[in-house]
């Protein structure tokens, strides 16, 4: 049976190629949709689109974020300059200090400031610079495989108690159905006797008795809703063998609910309305769970 995953991960890969080298970390945490985030450096803002394409085939929920840092090693052909502009602004804000009497700036501080140094990758040859970008996509997507196999490693320690949960539930809806078929004999003991209790010996009572009795046992009818209850339990059961199912299965959660409620406001004894209140408890256990399915 093939396992359902989580939405909680992190995968990491690295990468190197004509003198640059990078790292690519993928998280993912719990989401409705699938909804993928990216930032990378700049000149490579094509790999954009690359990385949620394949976050988009190997993920089908959750809020994934995708982050490349990359940097020269000190072998490429990157070169340095200086941006004559802002080095010039810089300079004059430091001369009209230095005119209300603060110290002159110093050269090596004036270089560290932001923007004064820059870094050209304007000899890089394009043919290399494609090929680096090729490598990184594929750095991205191993990342993205690695992110997969940790929800996966989620999904495998979810699929236990997501089924107990299931089972914990088939076992109070055998136990409504027990409940629910003395309903009847209940409905109709308390009725005759409420009605003995106002009206006294009435000729032809028993058979007006039996006859409201059992429309308030019809009312009271909930096989309708136990055998609804059964039927999501199979499709809950289903839907684990047949990932992703996280979309359908808070659906079937829903459904679930609605039953339960129904069960409980139909009940007609303190039993069978115990057995509805802990089928309801259990149910929002399983919701929560739930939630973390892809």
């Amino acid at each position: 049976m093939p396992l359902i995953s989580g939405m909680t991960g992190f995968g990491r890969a690295d990468g190197a190629l004509n003198g640059w080298v990078w790292t690519v970390e993928a998280r993912s945490v719990n989401g409705r949709s699938l909804e993928v985030r990216y930032r990378g450096p700049h000149g490579f803002e094509s790999l954009e689109r690359a990385a949620k394409s394949a976050a988009q085939g190997r993920l089908h929920r959750g809020q994934v974020s995708i982050g490349l840092q990359a940097r020269r090693d000190g072998a490429g052909e990157g070169t340095i300059k200086i941006n004559e502009e802002i080095l010039g602004r810089y300079t004059e804000l430091a001369r009209g200090l230095m005119d209300q009497g603060m110290a002159p700036a110093s050269a090596d501080g004036i270089l560290a400031l932001r923007g004064v140094i820059e870094a050209s990758e304007e000899g890089e040859n394009p043919d290399a610079h494609a090929a680096v970008e090729t490598a990184m996509v594929e750095t991205i997507e191993a990342a993205l495989d690695a992110l997969k196999v940790s929800r996966g490693q989620e999904g495998a320690a979810l699929l236990p108690v997501v089924s107990g949960f299931v089972d914990h539930i088939e076992s109070l809806v055998a136990k409504a159905e027990t409940e629910a078929d003395a309903q009847v004999q209940a409905i109709r003991e308390r009725y005759t006797r409420r009605i003995s209790e106002l009206a006294g010996e009435v000729v032809g009572l028993e058979e007006r008795i039996f006859l409201e009795a059992a429309a308030l046992a019809t009312k009271a009818d909930v096989r309708e809703e136990l055998d609804r209850l059964v039927a999501h339990i199979a499709s809950a059961r289903a839907l684990l063998g047949s990932p992703p199912a996280g979309r359908k299965l808070d659906f079937l959660m829903q459904e679930f609910m609605r039953e339960a409620n129904t069960l409980c406001s139909k009940s007609a004894t303190t039993d069978l309305t115990a057995v509805g209140l802990e089928l309801k408890a259990v149910i929002e256990q399983l919701r929560e769970q739930v939630q973390n399915v892809e």
